[in-house]
């Protein structure tokens, strides 16, 4: 686990399971009708039961760069924060709308009271953000978010696989020179 503080926040990189961490919020790289599905949308509705999915049927959707949030049910977090990336097309509004995920959930989290968030990597599954590029504007969004806003004590970036918490570390450490 890489670990980097900003300001009195806290900023970490991790290889796991979404569904299984003790912050107080996860973000859920949701779809348009926040509906149960693949990836991590599907993993953290089964884990969540199917509460989840109710409330989620009562927010009537969402649109790519927003973010709502739900209570947790049956997962270790208290709440879900459900945000829609966008669909990877290589154009600049891409990384514009992806950075607004990021910034919407933790602001969301903040309204909230929340000190602690955990995220995927919001895009990179089905909806096809390459993985570099994606962490290009993740960890940067997240960062600058940080040192204006500082609320949370904790950021957790909880990543798929070796090859993803790899690739994050070398652009997180990139960022840092």
């Amino acid at each position: 686990m890489e670990q980097l503080s900003v300001g009195d926040a806290r900023l970490e990189l991790t290889v796991g399971d979404i569904t299984l961490q003790d912050t107080d919020t996860v973000v859920n790289a949701a779809n348009k009708r926040l509906a149960p599905g693949g990836g991590v949308a599907g993993a953290i509705h089964r884990a969540a039961g199917s509460e989840l999915w109710e409330e989620c049927k009562e927010l009537e959707g969402c649109r790519t760069g927003e973010a709502k949030i739900t209570r947790g049910y049956h997962l270790p977090a208290s709440y879900v924060i459900h945000t829609v990336g966008p669909v990877y097309s290589g154009r600049r509004c891409d990384a514009e709308l992806l950075a607004a995920c990021y910034h919407n959930a933790l602001r969301l989290a903040r309204e909230y009271g929340l000190s602690s968030i955990s995220f995927p990597a919001l895009s990179t599954g089905a909806f096809g953000y390459p993985l570099e590029q994606a962490a290009r504007v993740s960890l940067p969004a997240v960062l600058d978010w940080l040192e204006d806003n500082g609320e949370l004590d904790l950021v957790r970036f909880v990543l798929y696989d070796r090859e993803a918490y790899d690739v994050h570390l070398g652009v997180l450490q990139s960022l840092k020179r």
